[in-house]
């Protein structure tokens, strides 16, 4: 924790710096001085967003080591009218975990307490900061299974993914988060510590503010544990991957798929650009002339996982130029390794991206496709998409130098105009990365009465508006317009 002094060596003005040391102590009497960050780090002031140029700023960050002085960091935030950012691994494309200036950042880091696995229950409780694909290993090593499976599982933390509602691939058959959670330790806005749910797998006792809660982006409250209710680990997961010269090729094998009469855990696509930005890293190469790619999974006993792989395999094989079953380990570890790098591969093309996880009806993924390739020629920007094609989820992309200003204004024009193909398709403005800030515009847009539905829950849980406030609902006063420049 800095000291304060006359002038500031990061350039923040005196008062600032007077109020933020203050801050600072405060904090430091609830989680102790050396679990206390101000200023605040560089990496705790942005999340994946940072690959479009938005940044935050902030008093202080807190790092709590239990629900008790989590609870007792909101409560004193309540008391002093200071807005609180939880922040989980800081991987969202959203800006939900971006500060604004005057707020504190509350890091879940330490809220990793050891879990709780019944395998005889089918059940884990763990705490919200531990990473996700510790979750996974734990639950493997207990003989048990938890489904959702970001592409950032080694980086984000559960209580994040609890916070967004996150999926990942295999969520087109075994559903995002919410359907794996029976029960949470809050902290709601006041600094009450709350059980939402519980142990038992279903209950009805309440109104689902457990449901509310998971996917609210940090606005209703903080999350410190999670229970989750899994499944039986299954022997293998096949995967089964075909390439295709054109697009329309790939969507027939997509809709041929999706009708074999095999419930795929994982139905993904990529396009053309998305393909040649990761073809380098692509284990075994992939044809020169690739322009689609369609990723299908079966799990399961060896048996059935085996004959469901073959559908999806005969299902796909029509046009394409190469269809692959691995079926190896060490194999099929590597493919989907290439897949959840896919993301930073197109990064790496431009040195930065403007993603929209914009979803659409299964069937119209082929109209959104040209859509937004539409948009990017009238914008002239480059455009590129993957994601969950059984789901409707479409990773648009704009790839971008995010050094270049004049470019980065025009590939944002070009991503916001991505949230209109949503709505003109009968889709959502996000299908797993929730609204944050970056979409607060496109938000403003919506029903006027589910806004103000939303915000009565909103009041009701945060009368004084200190729990990640001006993410996930637009205040209802704003325009669209007004919106459109919050976080950049």
């Amino acid at each position: 924790m800095s000291a304060v002094g006359p002038a500031p060596a990061d350039g923040r003005d005196p008062a600032t710096a007077r109020d933020a040391a203050a801050v600072a102590r405060d904090l430091a009497r609830i989680v102790g001085e050396s679990h206390v960050r101000e200023p605040v780090p560089a990496e705790l002031l942005q999340d994946a967003t940072e690959t479009r140029g938005v940044r935050g700023a902030a008093l202080a960050a807190a790092f709590p080591a239990d629900a008790a002085q989590t609870a007792a960091v909101v409560r004193w935030a309540a008391e002093q009218g200071v807005p609180v950012v939880p922040r989980g691994g800081g991987t969202g494309y959203s800006g939900g975990a971006t500060p604004d200036a005057g707020s504190i950042v509350l890091a879940t880091d330490r809220l990793t307490g050891p879990p709780e696995l019944v395998p005889e229950a089918w059940r884990g409780t763990f705490g919200a900061g531990t990473i996700t694909a510790e979750v996974h290993r734990r639950c493997v090593e207990a003989g048990l299974f938890f489904g959702p499976n970001p592409g950032s599982a080694e980086s984000c933390r559960i209580g994040g993914n609890v916070a967004t509602n996150a999926g990942g691939p295999r969520s087109f058959r075994h559903g995002s988060t919410r359907a794996w959670l029976s029960g949470a330790e809050v902290v709601l806005p006041g600094g009450e510590l709350v059980r939402l749910g519980g142990d038992a797998r279903k209950s009805v006792e309440t109104l689902d503010l457990l449901g509310l809660v998971c996917g609210s982006e940090g606005t209703l409250g903080v999350i410190t544990a999670v229970t989750l209710r899994l499944q039986p680990a299954p022997e293998v997961a096949l995967p089964v991957l075909a390439v295709y010269a054109d697009r329309d090729a790939g969507l027939r094998a997509i809709t041929a798929a999706m009708a074999c009469g095999v419930v795929p855990t994982a139905l993904e696509f990529l396009d053309g650009g998305a393909l040649r930005a990761a073809a380098a890293t692509f284990p075994g190469g992939l044809p020169e002339d690739a322009a689609f790619a369609v990723l299908a999974e079966a799990l399961g006993t060896a048996e059935i996982a085996a004959l469901e792989a073959a559908a999806l395999a005969d299902a796909l094989a029509e046009d394409a130029l190469v269809v692959r079953r691995p079926d190896a380990r060490a194999d099929v570890d590597a493919l989907w390794r290439w897949r959840d790098g896919v993301s930073l591969q197109v990064v790496a093309a431009r040195g930065g991206k403007l993603s929209e996880d914009v979803v659409v009806p299964a069937e119209r993924l082929g109209e959104a496709l040209a859509a937004i390739d539409r948009l990017g020629d009238e914008h002239g920007v480059p455009v590129t998409s993957w994601g969950h094609a059984g789901d409707g989820i479409l990773h648009a992309t704009v790839l971008v130098d995010r050094s270049d200003a004049a470019a980065l204004a025009g590939a944002r024009d070009a991503a916001h105009a991505m949230l209109g193909i949503a709505a003109d398709l009968g889709g959502a403005l996000s299908g797993e990365h929730g609204i944050g800030s970056v979409k607060l515009a496109g938000a403003a847009t919506l029903d006027p009465a589910v806004l103000a539905a939303q915000r009565a829950v909103k009041d009701a849980l945060d009368p004084r508006g200190t729990m990640n406030p001006g993410r996930k609902l637009p205040p209802a006063a704003a325009t669209p317009a007004e919106e459109s420049g919050r976080g950049r």
